[in-house]
């Protein structure tokens, strides 16, 4: 579990780094010819990326399945509430094809930019490039926020343990009235 704001911070930096890496190699296929062969690398590249960063946030499967069931509820709502379509999920081909999908005219664009001779692969390049960090920094920034969300709960889970131990320990003690009778 993720134990500052600093830690998430740095998360969120190498994270990034991530997404610029497979979006630079997102464009270098794309910039190649070949009609498809961009759409299956895209596909690879999230298949690696999107599980790499849920478990650099702690929002794979398997990391929140391990959390107690309050954490792991409110883990589950958070997602919910960020709408994130990858956070705390096993990644599959049909997801991500379908992610894809929503992101069509970009990849449509970029195909017919193909067939322009010179320009149209650097226009290709560019639209995959733009269109990989969008996906990756998106995705980045639901988890930020649902592991954000985690850690201010823990910080006030744990401040109200503290304050009720204060409070029991400092109480004043009551008379027993009922030895008077």
């Amino acid at each position: 579990m993720i134990q500052s704001i600093e830690e998430l911070e740095a998360i969120r930096k190498s994270c990034q780094s991530m997404v610029t890496r497979s979006s630079s190699l997102s464009a270098g296929t794309a910039i190649i010819p070949i009609p498809g062969l961009d759409i299956g690398s895209d596909v690879a590249i999230l298949m690696r990326l999107i599980p790499k960063i849920n478990e650099k946030f702690g929002l794979s499967p398997e990391q929140i399945d391990s959390l107690d069931v309050e954490s792991k509820l409110f883990v589950m709502t958070a997602i919910s509430n960020t709408g994130s379509k990858m956070a705390g999920k096993y990644i599959t081909r049909k997801l991500i094809v379908l992610l894809l999908n929503k992101m069509a005219g970009k990849v449509a664009a970029k195909n017919v930019s193909k067939f322009v001779p010179f320009v149209g692969s650097a226009v290709a390049g560019s639209i995959s490039f733009t269109a990989m960090k969008y996906m990756g920094n998106s995705h980045i920034d639901d988890c930020y926020e649902i592991a954000l969300a985690a850690l201010e709960n823990e910080r006030f889970e744990t401040a109200v343990v503290i304050e009720s131990a204060l409070e029991s320990e400092y109480q004043e003690p009551t008379q027993d009235n009922s030895r008077l009778y």
